[in-house]
């Protein structure tokens, strides 16, 4: 494995989000397991991303965090996948990934908190209403096959993340734009791929 591309993550975590789109671009790379009990919060760890949380890639000496800037990072690092967006697609592709980092994101965190921010308050919060939000996304996958036009890109990595785990969770409602959207997705052999590894690596690490 290379040492040239190192990904921290852990297989029951966004990690799974990173390892998507590692396989997506056909780069090879080397895992780096960083457990919750102990690692994730060690010295060593904390000097990579002192947040204390994965994902986590090292891309010739570079550290990129936050898994929206690391599928849009390696999309361009390996141009050859063709999962950048096009002169045409740039507008959603940078539209709606960071529509699902950021509004998508803290509505969804604020609501399983149980926090719903009053009427007065909507315009201090960038997604407003969580109500308001899932509406935009469902508009928003619903508008062509991909998030940025009727092909695949990085962005769908992330925004596809999001739909799927919400919607299985329970922390996004299972409207039918949300399960035919993710449908398109999971049918993808990179997707199946980064699904195996992590899965494997959840049942080599399960208690005995």
């Amino acid at each position: 494995m290379s040492n040239d591309l190192v990904f921290y993550t852990n297989p029951q975590s966004r990690g799974r989000i990173t390892r998507w789109m590692l396989e997506e671009t056909g780069a090879d790379y080397r895992t780096e397991l960083v457990d919750y009990a102990s690692r994730m919060k060690s010295a060593g760890y904390l000097a990579i991303n002192p947040m204390g949380k994965v994902p986590a890639i090292v891309h010739e000496g570079k550290v990129v965090t936050e898994g929206a800037a690391i599928c849009a990072y390696l999309a361009e690092a390996f141009p050859e996948a063709g999962l950048a967006p096009r002169p045409e697609e740039r507008a959603d592709y940078y539209r709606w990934l960071f529509f699902a980092a950021g509004p998508v994101e803290q509505a969804v965190t604020n609501n399983v908190a149980k926090f719903d921010p009053a009427p007065e308050q909507a315009r201090m919060f960038g997604y407003g209403s969580f109500a308001a939000t899932v509406d935009v996304l469902e508009a928003a996958v619903s508008a062509h096959p991909y998030i940025a036009g009727d092909r695949f890109t990085a962005a769908d990595v992330y925004v596809g993340s999001a739909v799927g785990w919400g919607t299985l969770f329970g922390t996004l409602p299972k409207r039918d734009a949300f399960t035919a959207y993710f449908e398109r997705l999971t049918g993808r052999e990179a997707y199946a791929r980064a699904a195996a590894k992590d899965d494997a690596l959840i049942a080599e690490n399960a208690p005995a």
